[in-house]
């Protein structure tokens, strides 16, 4: 009899259970259908809740009738296989990343020395502290073509030290006598070999200011010149038992020479223009105290705002600043006073 009691009760409350949660299922089913869509698709919060339904109702199918119980099971194998995917993830994903301070050193040093490999550039790196495997260093490098090739600007300076270039500009006196200024300019700091001033320029007087310029065995080994008429026989023959090589620039084309043309437009605006020479001697005068001023004094923009001469940085400390006029007060230099 007690037994008897006892089943009916647990049948009553399984029964109570089993209302519960086919009411459930039928609200659900309704706010899906209530949605504001032309077929209302289910969610991932839908889906969790027939799947928890399926494991506490065996008769979850009844009321079932948004989708198939087949979609329910595979819905449950696919939350199973996300939930073992999330329990077995990796702490620690793979090895340090190389920052990215350090791989743009690499690119940098791959760029500006192109006949260098991995295993160099990973040398100077542990030279530097940075501590990181070659084949991290081959990752970040930047690739080059085969065989690499150096930069043009490489190439200029390592043979501008061999270069010279040449050329002629003229000066009028206060009288309407033309003077004829000859330069030789070293391409290396742009520094003025020699110059010298004439009225009446020949092919042997030419050829001897190469002679001046470079005695014994400091000649260059390219000269670039124009094609004017003053540099004749004599000339040649001169340049050539030096064995400089002369390049010739084409016809009209003065910007193929652009270092000697670019000095003598500075030494007519910052110095000829604002001066009457009155003879050969005046003229060697004014240009020998500015030429002190170009290399000494003057900074330049190809030489990183140094001077051809190089110009030490004076710290900057409690020294007062002094100045010095140059080329007549035209220009001047700044310096700190000695302590």
């Amino acid at each position: 009899m007690i037994i008897l009691i006892l089943r009916t009760f647990l049948s009553a409350l399984r029964s109570h259970r089993a209302l519960a949660l086919e009411n459930l299922a039928l609200r659900h089913r309704l706010d899906v259908l209530q949605r504001n869509a032309q077929r209302p698709r289910l969610k991932n919060r839908d889906r969790t809740l027939w799947i928890i339904l399926s494991r506490l109702w065996p008769d979850w199918r009844k009321p079932l009738a948004m989708v198939q119980p087949e979609t329910v099971i595979r819905w449950h194998k696919n939350g199973f296989r996300l939930y073992w995917r999330w329990k077995s993830r990796a702490r620690c994903m793979g090895r340090r990343r190389v920052p990215q301070e350090t791989r743009d050193l690499i690119r940098r040093m791959s760029q500006a020395n192109p006949l260098w490999g991995a295993p160099r550039i990973h040398g100077e790196l542990l030279k530097l502290g940075i501590e990181l495997s070659q084949a991290s260093v081959s990752k970040y490098m930047v690739l080059h073509r085969k065989p690499p090739s150096q930069s043009w600007r490489a190439f200029l300076t390592n043979h501008a030290r061999d270069i010279v270039s040449i050329d002629f500009f003229t000066v009028p006196t206060v009288t309407f006598r033309v003077l004829f200024v000859f330069l030789i300019m070293s391409n290396k700091r742009r520094k003025i070999v020699h110059f010298n001033v004439t009225e009446s320029p020949t092919a042997a007087w030419t050829g001897q200011q190469i002679v001046n310029a470079f005695p014994w065995d400091t000649a260059p080994r390219y000269l670039i010149r124009d094609r004017d008429s003053k540099y004749g026989e004599e000339f040649y023959r001169r340049v050539e038992s030096m064995d400089i090589k002369q390049v010739l620039i084409a016809a009209r084309s003065p910007w193929q020479n652009p270092y000697v043309e670019r000095v003598i437009g500075s030494i007519r605006r910052e110095c000829l223009d604002h001066i009457i020479i009155f003879n050969d001697k005046h003229l060697r005068r004014v240009l020998k105290e500015y030429l002190c001023y170009y290399h000494e004094s003057r900074t330049h923009l190809g030489l990183e705002k140094d001077c051809p001469n190089t110009r030490p940085v004076q710290p900057p400390d409690i020294r007062p600043i002094s100045t010095e006029p140059m080329v007549g007060g035209l220009h001047h230099r700044y310096f700190r006073q000695a302590a």
